[in-house]
């Protein structure tokens, strides 16, 4: 989970409370940002591709709005609620003509990502996403956690809940490792 504190789903990270723990994923929009600005150092403004029916999203997006400012970058957002919203989207985009294109993740956007990068490549958008699966089937570039050991970190918690372990005893770790990728095609 994007900030579960500032979500409100759990206490604290040290001590959640309730029935809730786990992994709480660190909100790296100014780092993408950054990333992308530094690869691609023209850019000033750009779209933001977003599922709005996430509440964690909601955060994601005002922190990718703050980091914006910090590096003089107009973005413009594009609201998502469901797979309907894809087409329109995509067509205001084009007729906007941003120079670069980012994604914030969540389900909805990673189900119809070969959709979305296509649309990127189409347009020559310059894009920045959430994790190396992107890059792996065409997106330009990705910073965010690694997975592979974030799914290792998940059975952890797992085992320590089947033995015995209270959720609200067990506090939600972050991420220490990342991974930045390029595709160099």
């Amino acid at each position: 989970v994007i900030d579960p504190v500032g979500t409100g789903l759990v206490a604290s990270l040290a001590h959640p409370g309730g029935n809730l723990t786990g992994l709480a994923i660190a909100e790296l929009s100014a780092k993408r940002l950054e990333v992308l600005k530094e690869v691609v150092p023209s850019l000033s403004n750009g779209a933001v591709l977003w599922n709005a029916a996430n509440p964690a999203n909601a955060v994601a997006w005002r922190e990718t709005e703050n980091a914006a400012r910090v590096l003089s970058v107009v973005l413009q957002s594009y609201e998502l609620r469901n797979v309907n919203d894809f087409e329109g989207a995509f067509a205001s985009i084009a007729q906007q003509r941003p120079d670069f294109l980012y994604v914030l993740q969540d389900a909805l956007m990673l189900s119809h990502r070969r959709q979305i990068i296509d649309f990127a490549s189409q347009n020559r958008l310059p894009s920045m996403f959430v994790g190396k699966e992107w890059v792996e089937e065409g997106g330009l570039m990705c910073y965010g956690v690694r997975l592979p050991e974030w799914y290792r970190r998940a059975a952890s918690y797992v085992d320590k809940i089947l033995s015995g372990a209270k959720p609200a005893d067990l506090p939600m770790e972050q991420p220490t490792l990342f991974e930045l990728a390029f595709n160099l095609k």
